[in-house]
């Protein structure tokens, strides 16, 4: 590559990233190029009546209409893209051009037309309240911040000498325009904020008002809010049910109008308390309709309230329409009324009105009055459409969490993941502030309670230590009853106890004792309370007596689980583990103690002379031997210890961080302990003794096979050395054992 041609791209790259600076500088090296003539007075006096004409150099006039072409470049730049820009950053940096072309454009004008004593200075205190009122502060500060030392600059090079004071009150109007603008734009902002706030809230309740006269949702549904997990989505609900009933009543009433030539149409809705209508849908030519609510026993609507009847009046007084204000037009263009009744079941809902005005030359007719009945069922007809809609999503939604309790409970196993999932399944249905299950012991008739979820102020014991007889507690009552209790879930009574008179709820004002039925028999009961007034209605109730009905067969599949858990893992005969589990016990503690550098002893026994004693006492004997041999061992070890039926009369016993010291003494303790005891037979007493063989971990053995093998030796060792006797692996294999080093 030759150098001219390197030369030619290196030049072609500088004034490629030369452009791309000044494209991005142009508006600020103008703003300061414009700001450096201010401060030197260039435009001091341009356009004042008192400078003379040419006075003025060539160059200020230029700098003039260069100034203006850059205001206009800069906001027709502004306007065109300067909004449009998607950047945070780029939107600041536009703002900040713009507004400095502004302010150096404003101080120029000022100082063209005589400085500070200007008649357009005012215009300084206009652009500070713009900028401050339109832009975030980090436009605004560094602006007023470009104002003021553009002020400071203008005051030194000022040709006649501005005093101080003239600067110090520009500076003070600068800085209060700002500060004041500043707070009242906070303070309207904050205004709005709180007005938009209130307007909303008053749209949610207005909405819930009228989805509660719709009967769209239940009138404790604000009360009951605790219960629902997506209280937004029930809004949600219900104001789509609302838009879609007004929807409908506009239309109906607005063919009304058309249709019968009507001057009024309007639907008047009865509150729950029958006293009050209230305008909920109208189409009228009048100005003067009441928006608020009236007593439903005036005028002619009253009648209606009253009697359920249609009611047809003409040239109707300034009393008979109630939904027109005082002082309106009724008395004087209405020339006839018909009210009808909205019926639901029987049951008034509503008035439906229709008037004529007397510039109308048609009279209401019966088909008029079929029409307008026919018309308030239709309303009510979209009323329970909506209705039975909203029934449906929420029985829906209230399904999909029953089946979702209904899933926690079918895997849930042993009996503690039973009781623990269901009180998940219960929160499923409701969020009760207290809960607990019961178990009844049908031959002891005792009842235990089993598990606890929340507190209510009284301390109930979940371990199954707290237990109690029968008794008039609720508890009691429901299992005997095998029915739920107190009725429709209300504890009107609170000296009523609930398990018995020590164990106190405190603050319960709803409760619900269920039966746990299993196979038709009553195994125990699910307490559920709350701290609500009318926590527990039908619905509730019924869901969570399918819960209770899931929890007692859940129960007692995870009781059945459990015993043939034990069956897989224990001997039938005498309830110690059995060999398999044995192995992996004892493979579980040996990595355990290799991991941690613990200790670990392996004892083998094996009852002497057992074949003798069947042959001689008969099998039944042979196994209450087995019995008391197993109930020793299983006495004489700890919980972390392992006492399991190694096969025939042969056991096993792994001390979990035991020397060979300790486990000596154990062996010898339990060797003693069966020679003690007499057996009863047919034939008279007997007695039984015990052979023992010792290994221990790690110095006889690092692995289960080798642990076994070398105990086993001992206890061959033992057995042909006289029986009823403890041996150690390393003292029936020391170099020099003639006689045997075993404690007796």
């Amino acid at each position: 590559m030759s150098r001219r041609s390197r030369a030619t791209r290196i030049a072609a790259r500088v004034f490629l990233r030369a452009r791309r600076l000044l494209a991005a500088t142009w508006v600020w090296l103008a703003v300061a190029a414009v700001a450096a003539l201010i401060a030197v007075g260039a435009f001091r006096g341009l356009w004042s009546s008192a400078s003379a004409p040419g006075s003025h150099s060539l160059a200020s006039l230029c700098a003039a209409l260069g100034l203006g072409a850059l205001v206009v470049a800069r906001l027709a730049a502004y306007l065109a893209v300067g909004r449009r820009i998607g950047s945070a950053t780029a939107e600041l940096r536009a703002d900040l051009e713009t507004g400095a072309v502004l302010v150096v454009a404003t101080w120029a004008a000022v100082e063209a037309t005589g400085g500070p004593r200007s008649l357009l200075y005012p215009l300084v205190y206009a652009l500070i309240a713009f900028l401050v009122t339109f832009h975030r502060h980090a436009v605004g500060l560094p602006l007023i911040a470009l104002a003021v030392a553009l002020e400071l600059a203008t005051w030194r090079v000022a040709a006649d000498g501005e005093s101080p004071r003239v600067l110090a009150t520009h500076l003070v109007f600068i800085a209060f325009f700002a500060v004041v603008h500043t707070l009242f734009l906070q303070a309207e902002m904050l205004r709005q904020r709180r007005a938009h706030r209130a307007l909303l809230a008053s749209e949610v309740t207005r909405t819930r008002e009228e989805a509660r006269d719709f009967r769209l949702i239940s009138s404790q549904l604000g009360a009951d809010s605790r219960t629902r997990s997506r209280p937004e989505e029930e809004r949600k609900l219900a104001q789509g049910a609302v838009e879609t009933i007004h929807d409908a009543l506009y239309y109906n009433l607005d063919l009304l109008k058309k249709t019968l030539e009507l001057h009024t149409c309007v639907l008047l809705w009865l509150d729950d308390t029958g006293e009050r209508l209230r305008v909920k849908e109208l189409v009228t030519d009048a100005d003067g309709v009441v928006e608020g609510a009236f007593p439903s026993d005036a005028g002619a609507t009253g009648s209606v309230v009253k009697t359920r009847q249609t009611v047809r009046l003409a040239e109707p007084k300034r009393g008979h329409l109630p939904y027109y204000a005082v002082g309106g037009t009724a008395s004087t263009v209405i020339a006839e009324l018909l009210a009808v009744p909205v019926l639901e079941d029987g049951h008034l809902r509503g008035v439906l009105c229709a008037d004529r005005s007397t510039a109308c030359a048609r009279r209401f007719t019966t088909a008029d009055e079929s029409l307008l009945a026919g018309a308030a069922r239709q309303i009510m007809r979209v009323i329970q459409g909506e209705r039975v809609f909203t029934a449906v999503e929420r029985a829906k939604y209230e399904h999909e969490r029953f089946y979702t309790a209904s899933s926690l409970l079918n895997r849930a196993l042993g009996p503690e993941q039973v009781f623990a999932t269901a009180f998940r399944a219960a929160r499923e249905i409701c969020e009760f502030d207290f809960a607990a299950i019961t178990l009844f012991d049908k031959t002891a008739r005792r009842h235990t309670v089993a598990a606890v979820d929340g507190d209510c102020g009284g301390t109930i014991a979940a371990d199954g230590s707290e237990s109690f007889g029968d008794n008039a507690g609720l508890v009691a009552m429901v299992v005997k009853n095998r029915h739920f209790l107190p009725a429709a879930g209300e504890l009107r009574d609170k000296d009523t106890p609930v398990f018995t008179k020590k164990i106190k709820l405190r603050g319960i004002e709803s409760l619900l004792v269920l039966p746990l039925i299993a196979a038709d028999e009553a195994i125990g009961t699910f307490v559920i309370a709350s701290k609500a007034s009318h926590f527990f209605g039908k619905d509730k109730r019924e869901l969570l007596g399918v819960i209770a009905n899931q929890v007692a067969v859940s129960a007692k599949n995870a009781e059945m689980y459990r015993a043939m858990e034990e069956m897989a893992t224990t001997d039938g005969l005498t309830g110690l583990v059995n060999h398999r589990t044995f192995q992996v016990r004892t493979a579980d503690l040996l990595s355990r103690a290799e991991r941690q550098g613990g200790k670990l002893t392996l004892l083998l026994t094996d009852v002497d002379h057992f074949k003798k004693v069947n042959d001689t006492y008969g099998h039944p004997i042979g196994d209450q031997v087995l019995k008391a041999v197993a109930a020793v061992c299983r006495a004489q070890v700890r919980k972390i210890d392992v006492a399991a039926r190694y096969g025939g009369e042969e056991f096993a016993i792994v001390l979990d961080g035991t020397d060979l010291a300790g486990a000596r003494v154990i062996a010898e303790r339990i060797r003693t302990e069966i020679e003690k005891q007499q057996h009863a037979s047919e034939k008279g007493p007997f007695q039984c003794t015990l052979s023992l063989g010792i290994a221990s971990f790690p110095d006889d053995g690092r692995d289960p096979k080798t642990l076994i093998g070398r105990a086993d030796e001992a206890l061959y060792f033992a057995k042909h050395n006289g029986r009823n006797r403890s041996v150690a692996w390393v003292d029936a294999h020391a170099p020099a054992s003639p006689a045997l080093r075993a404690v007796r």
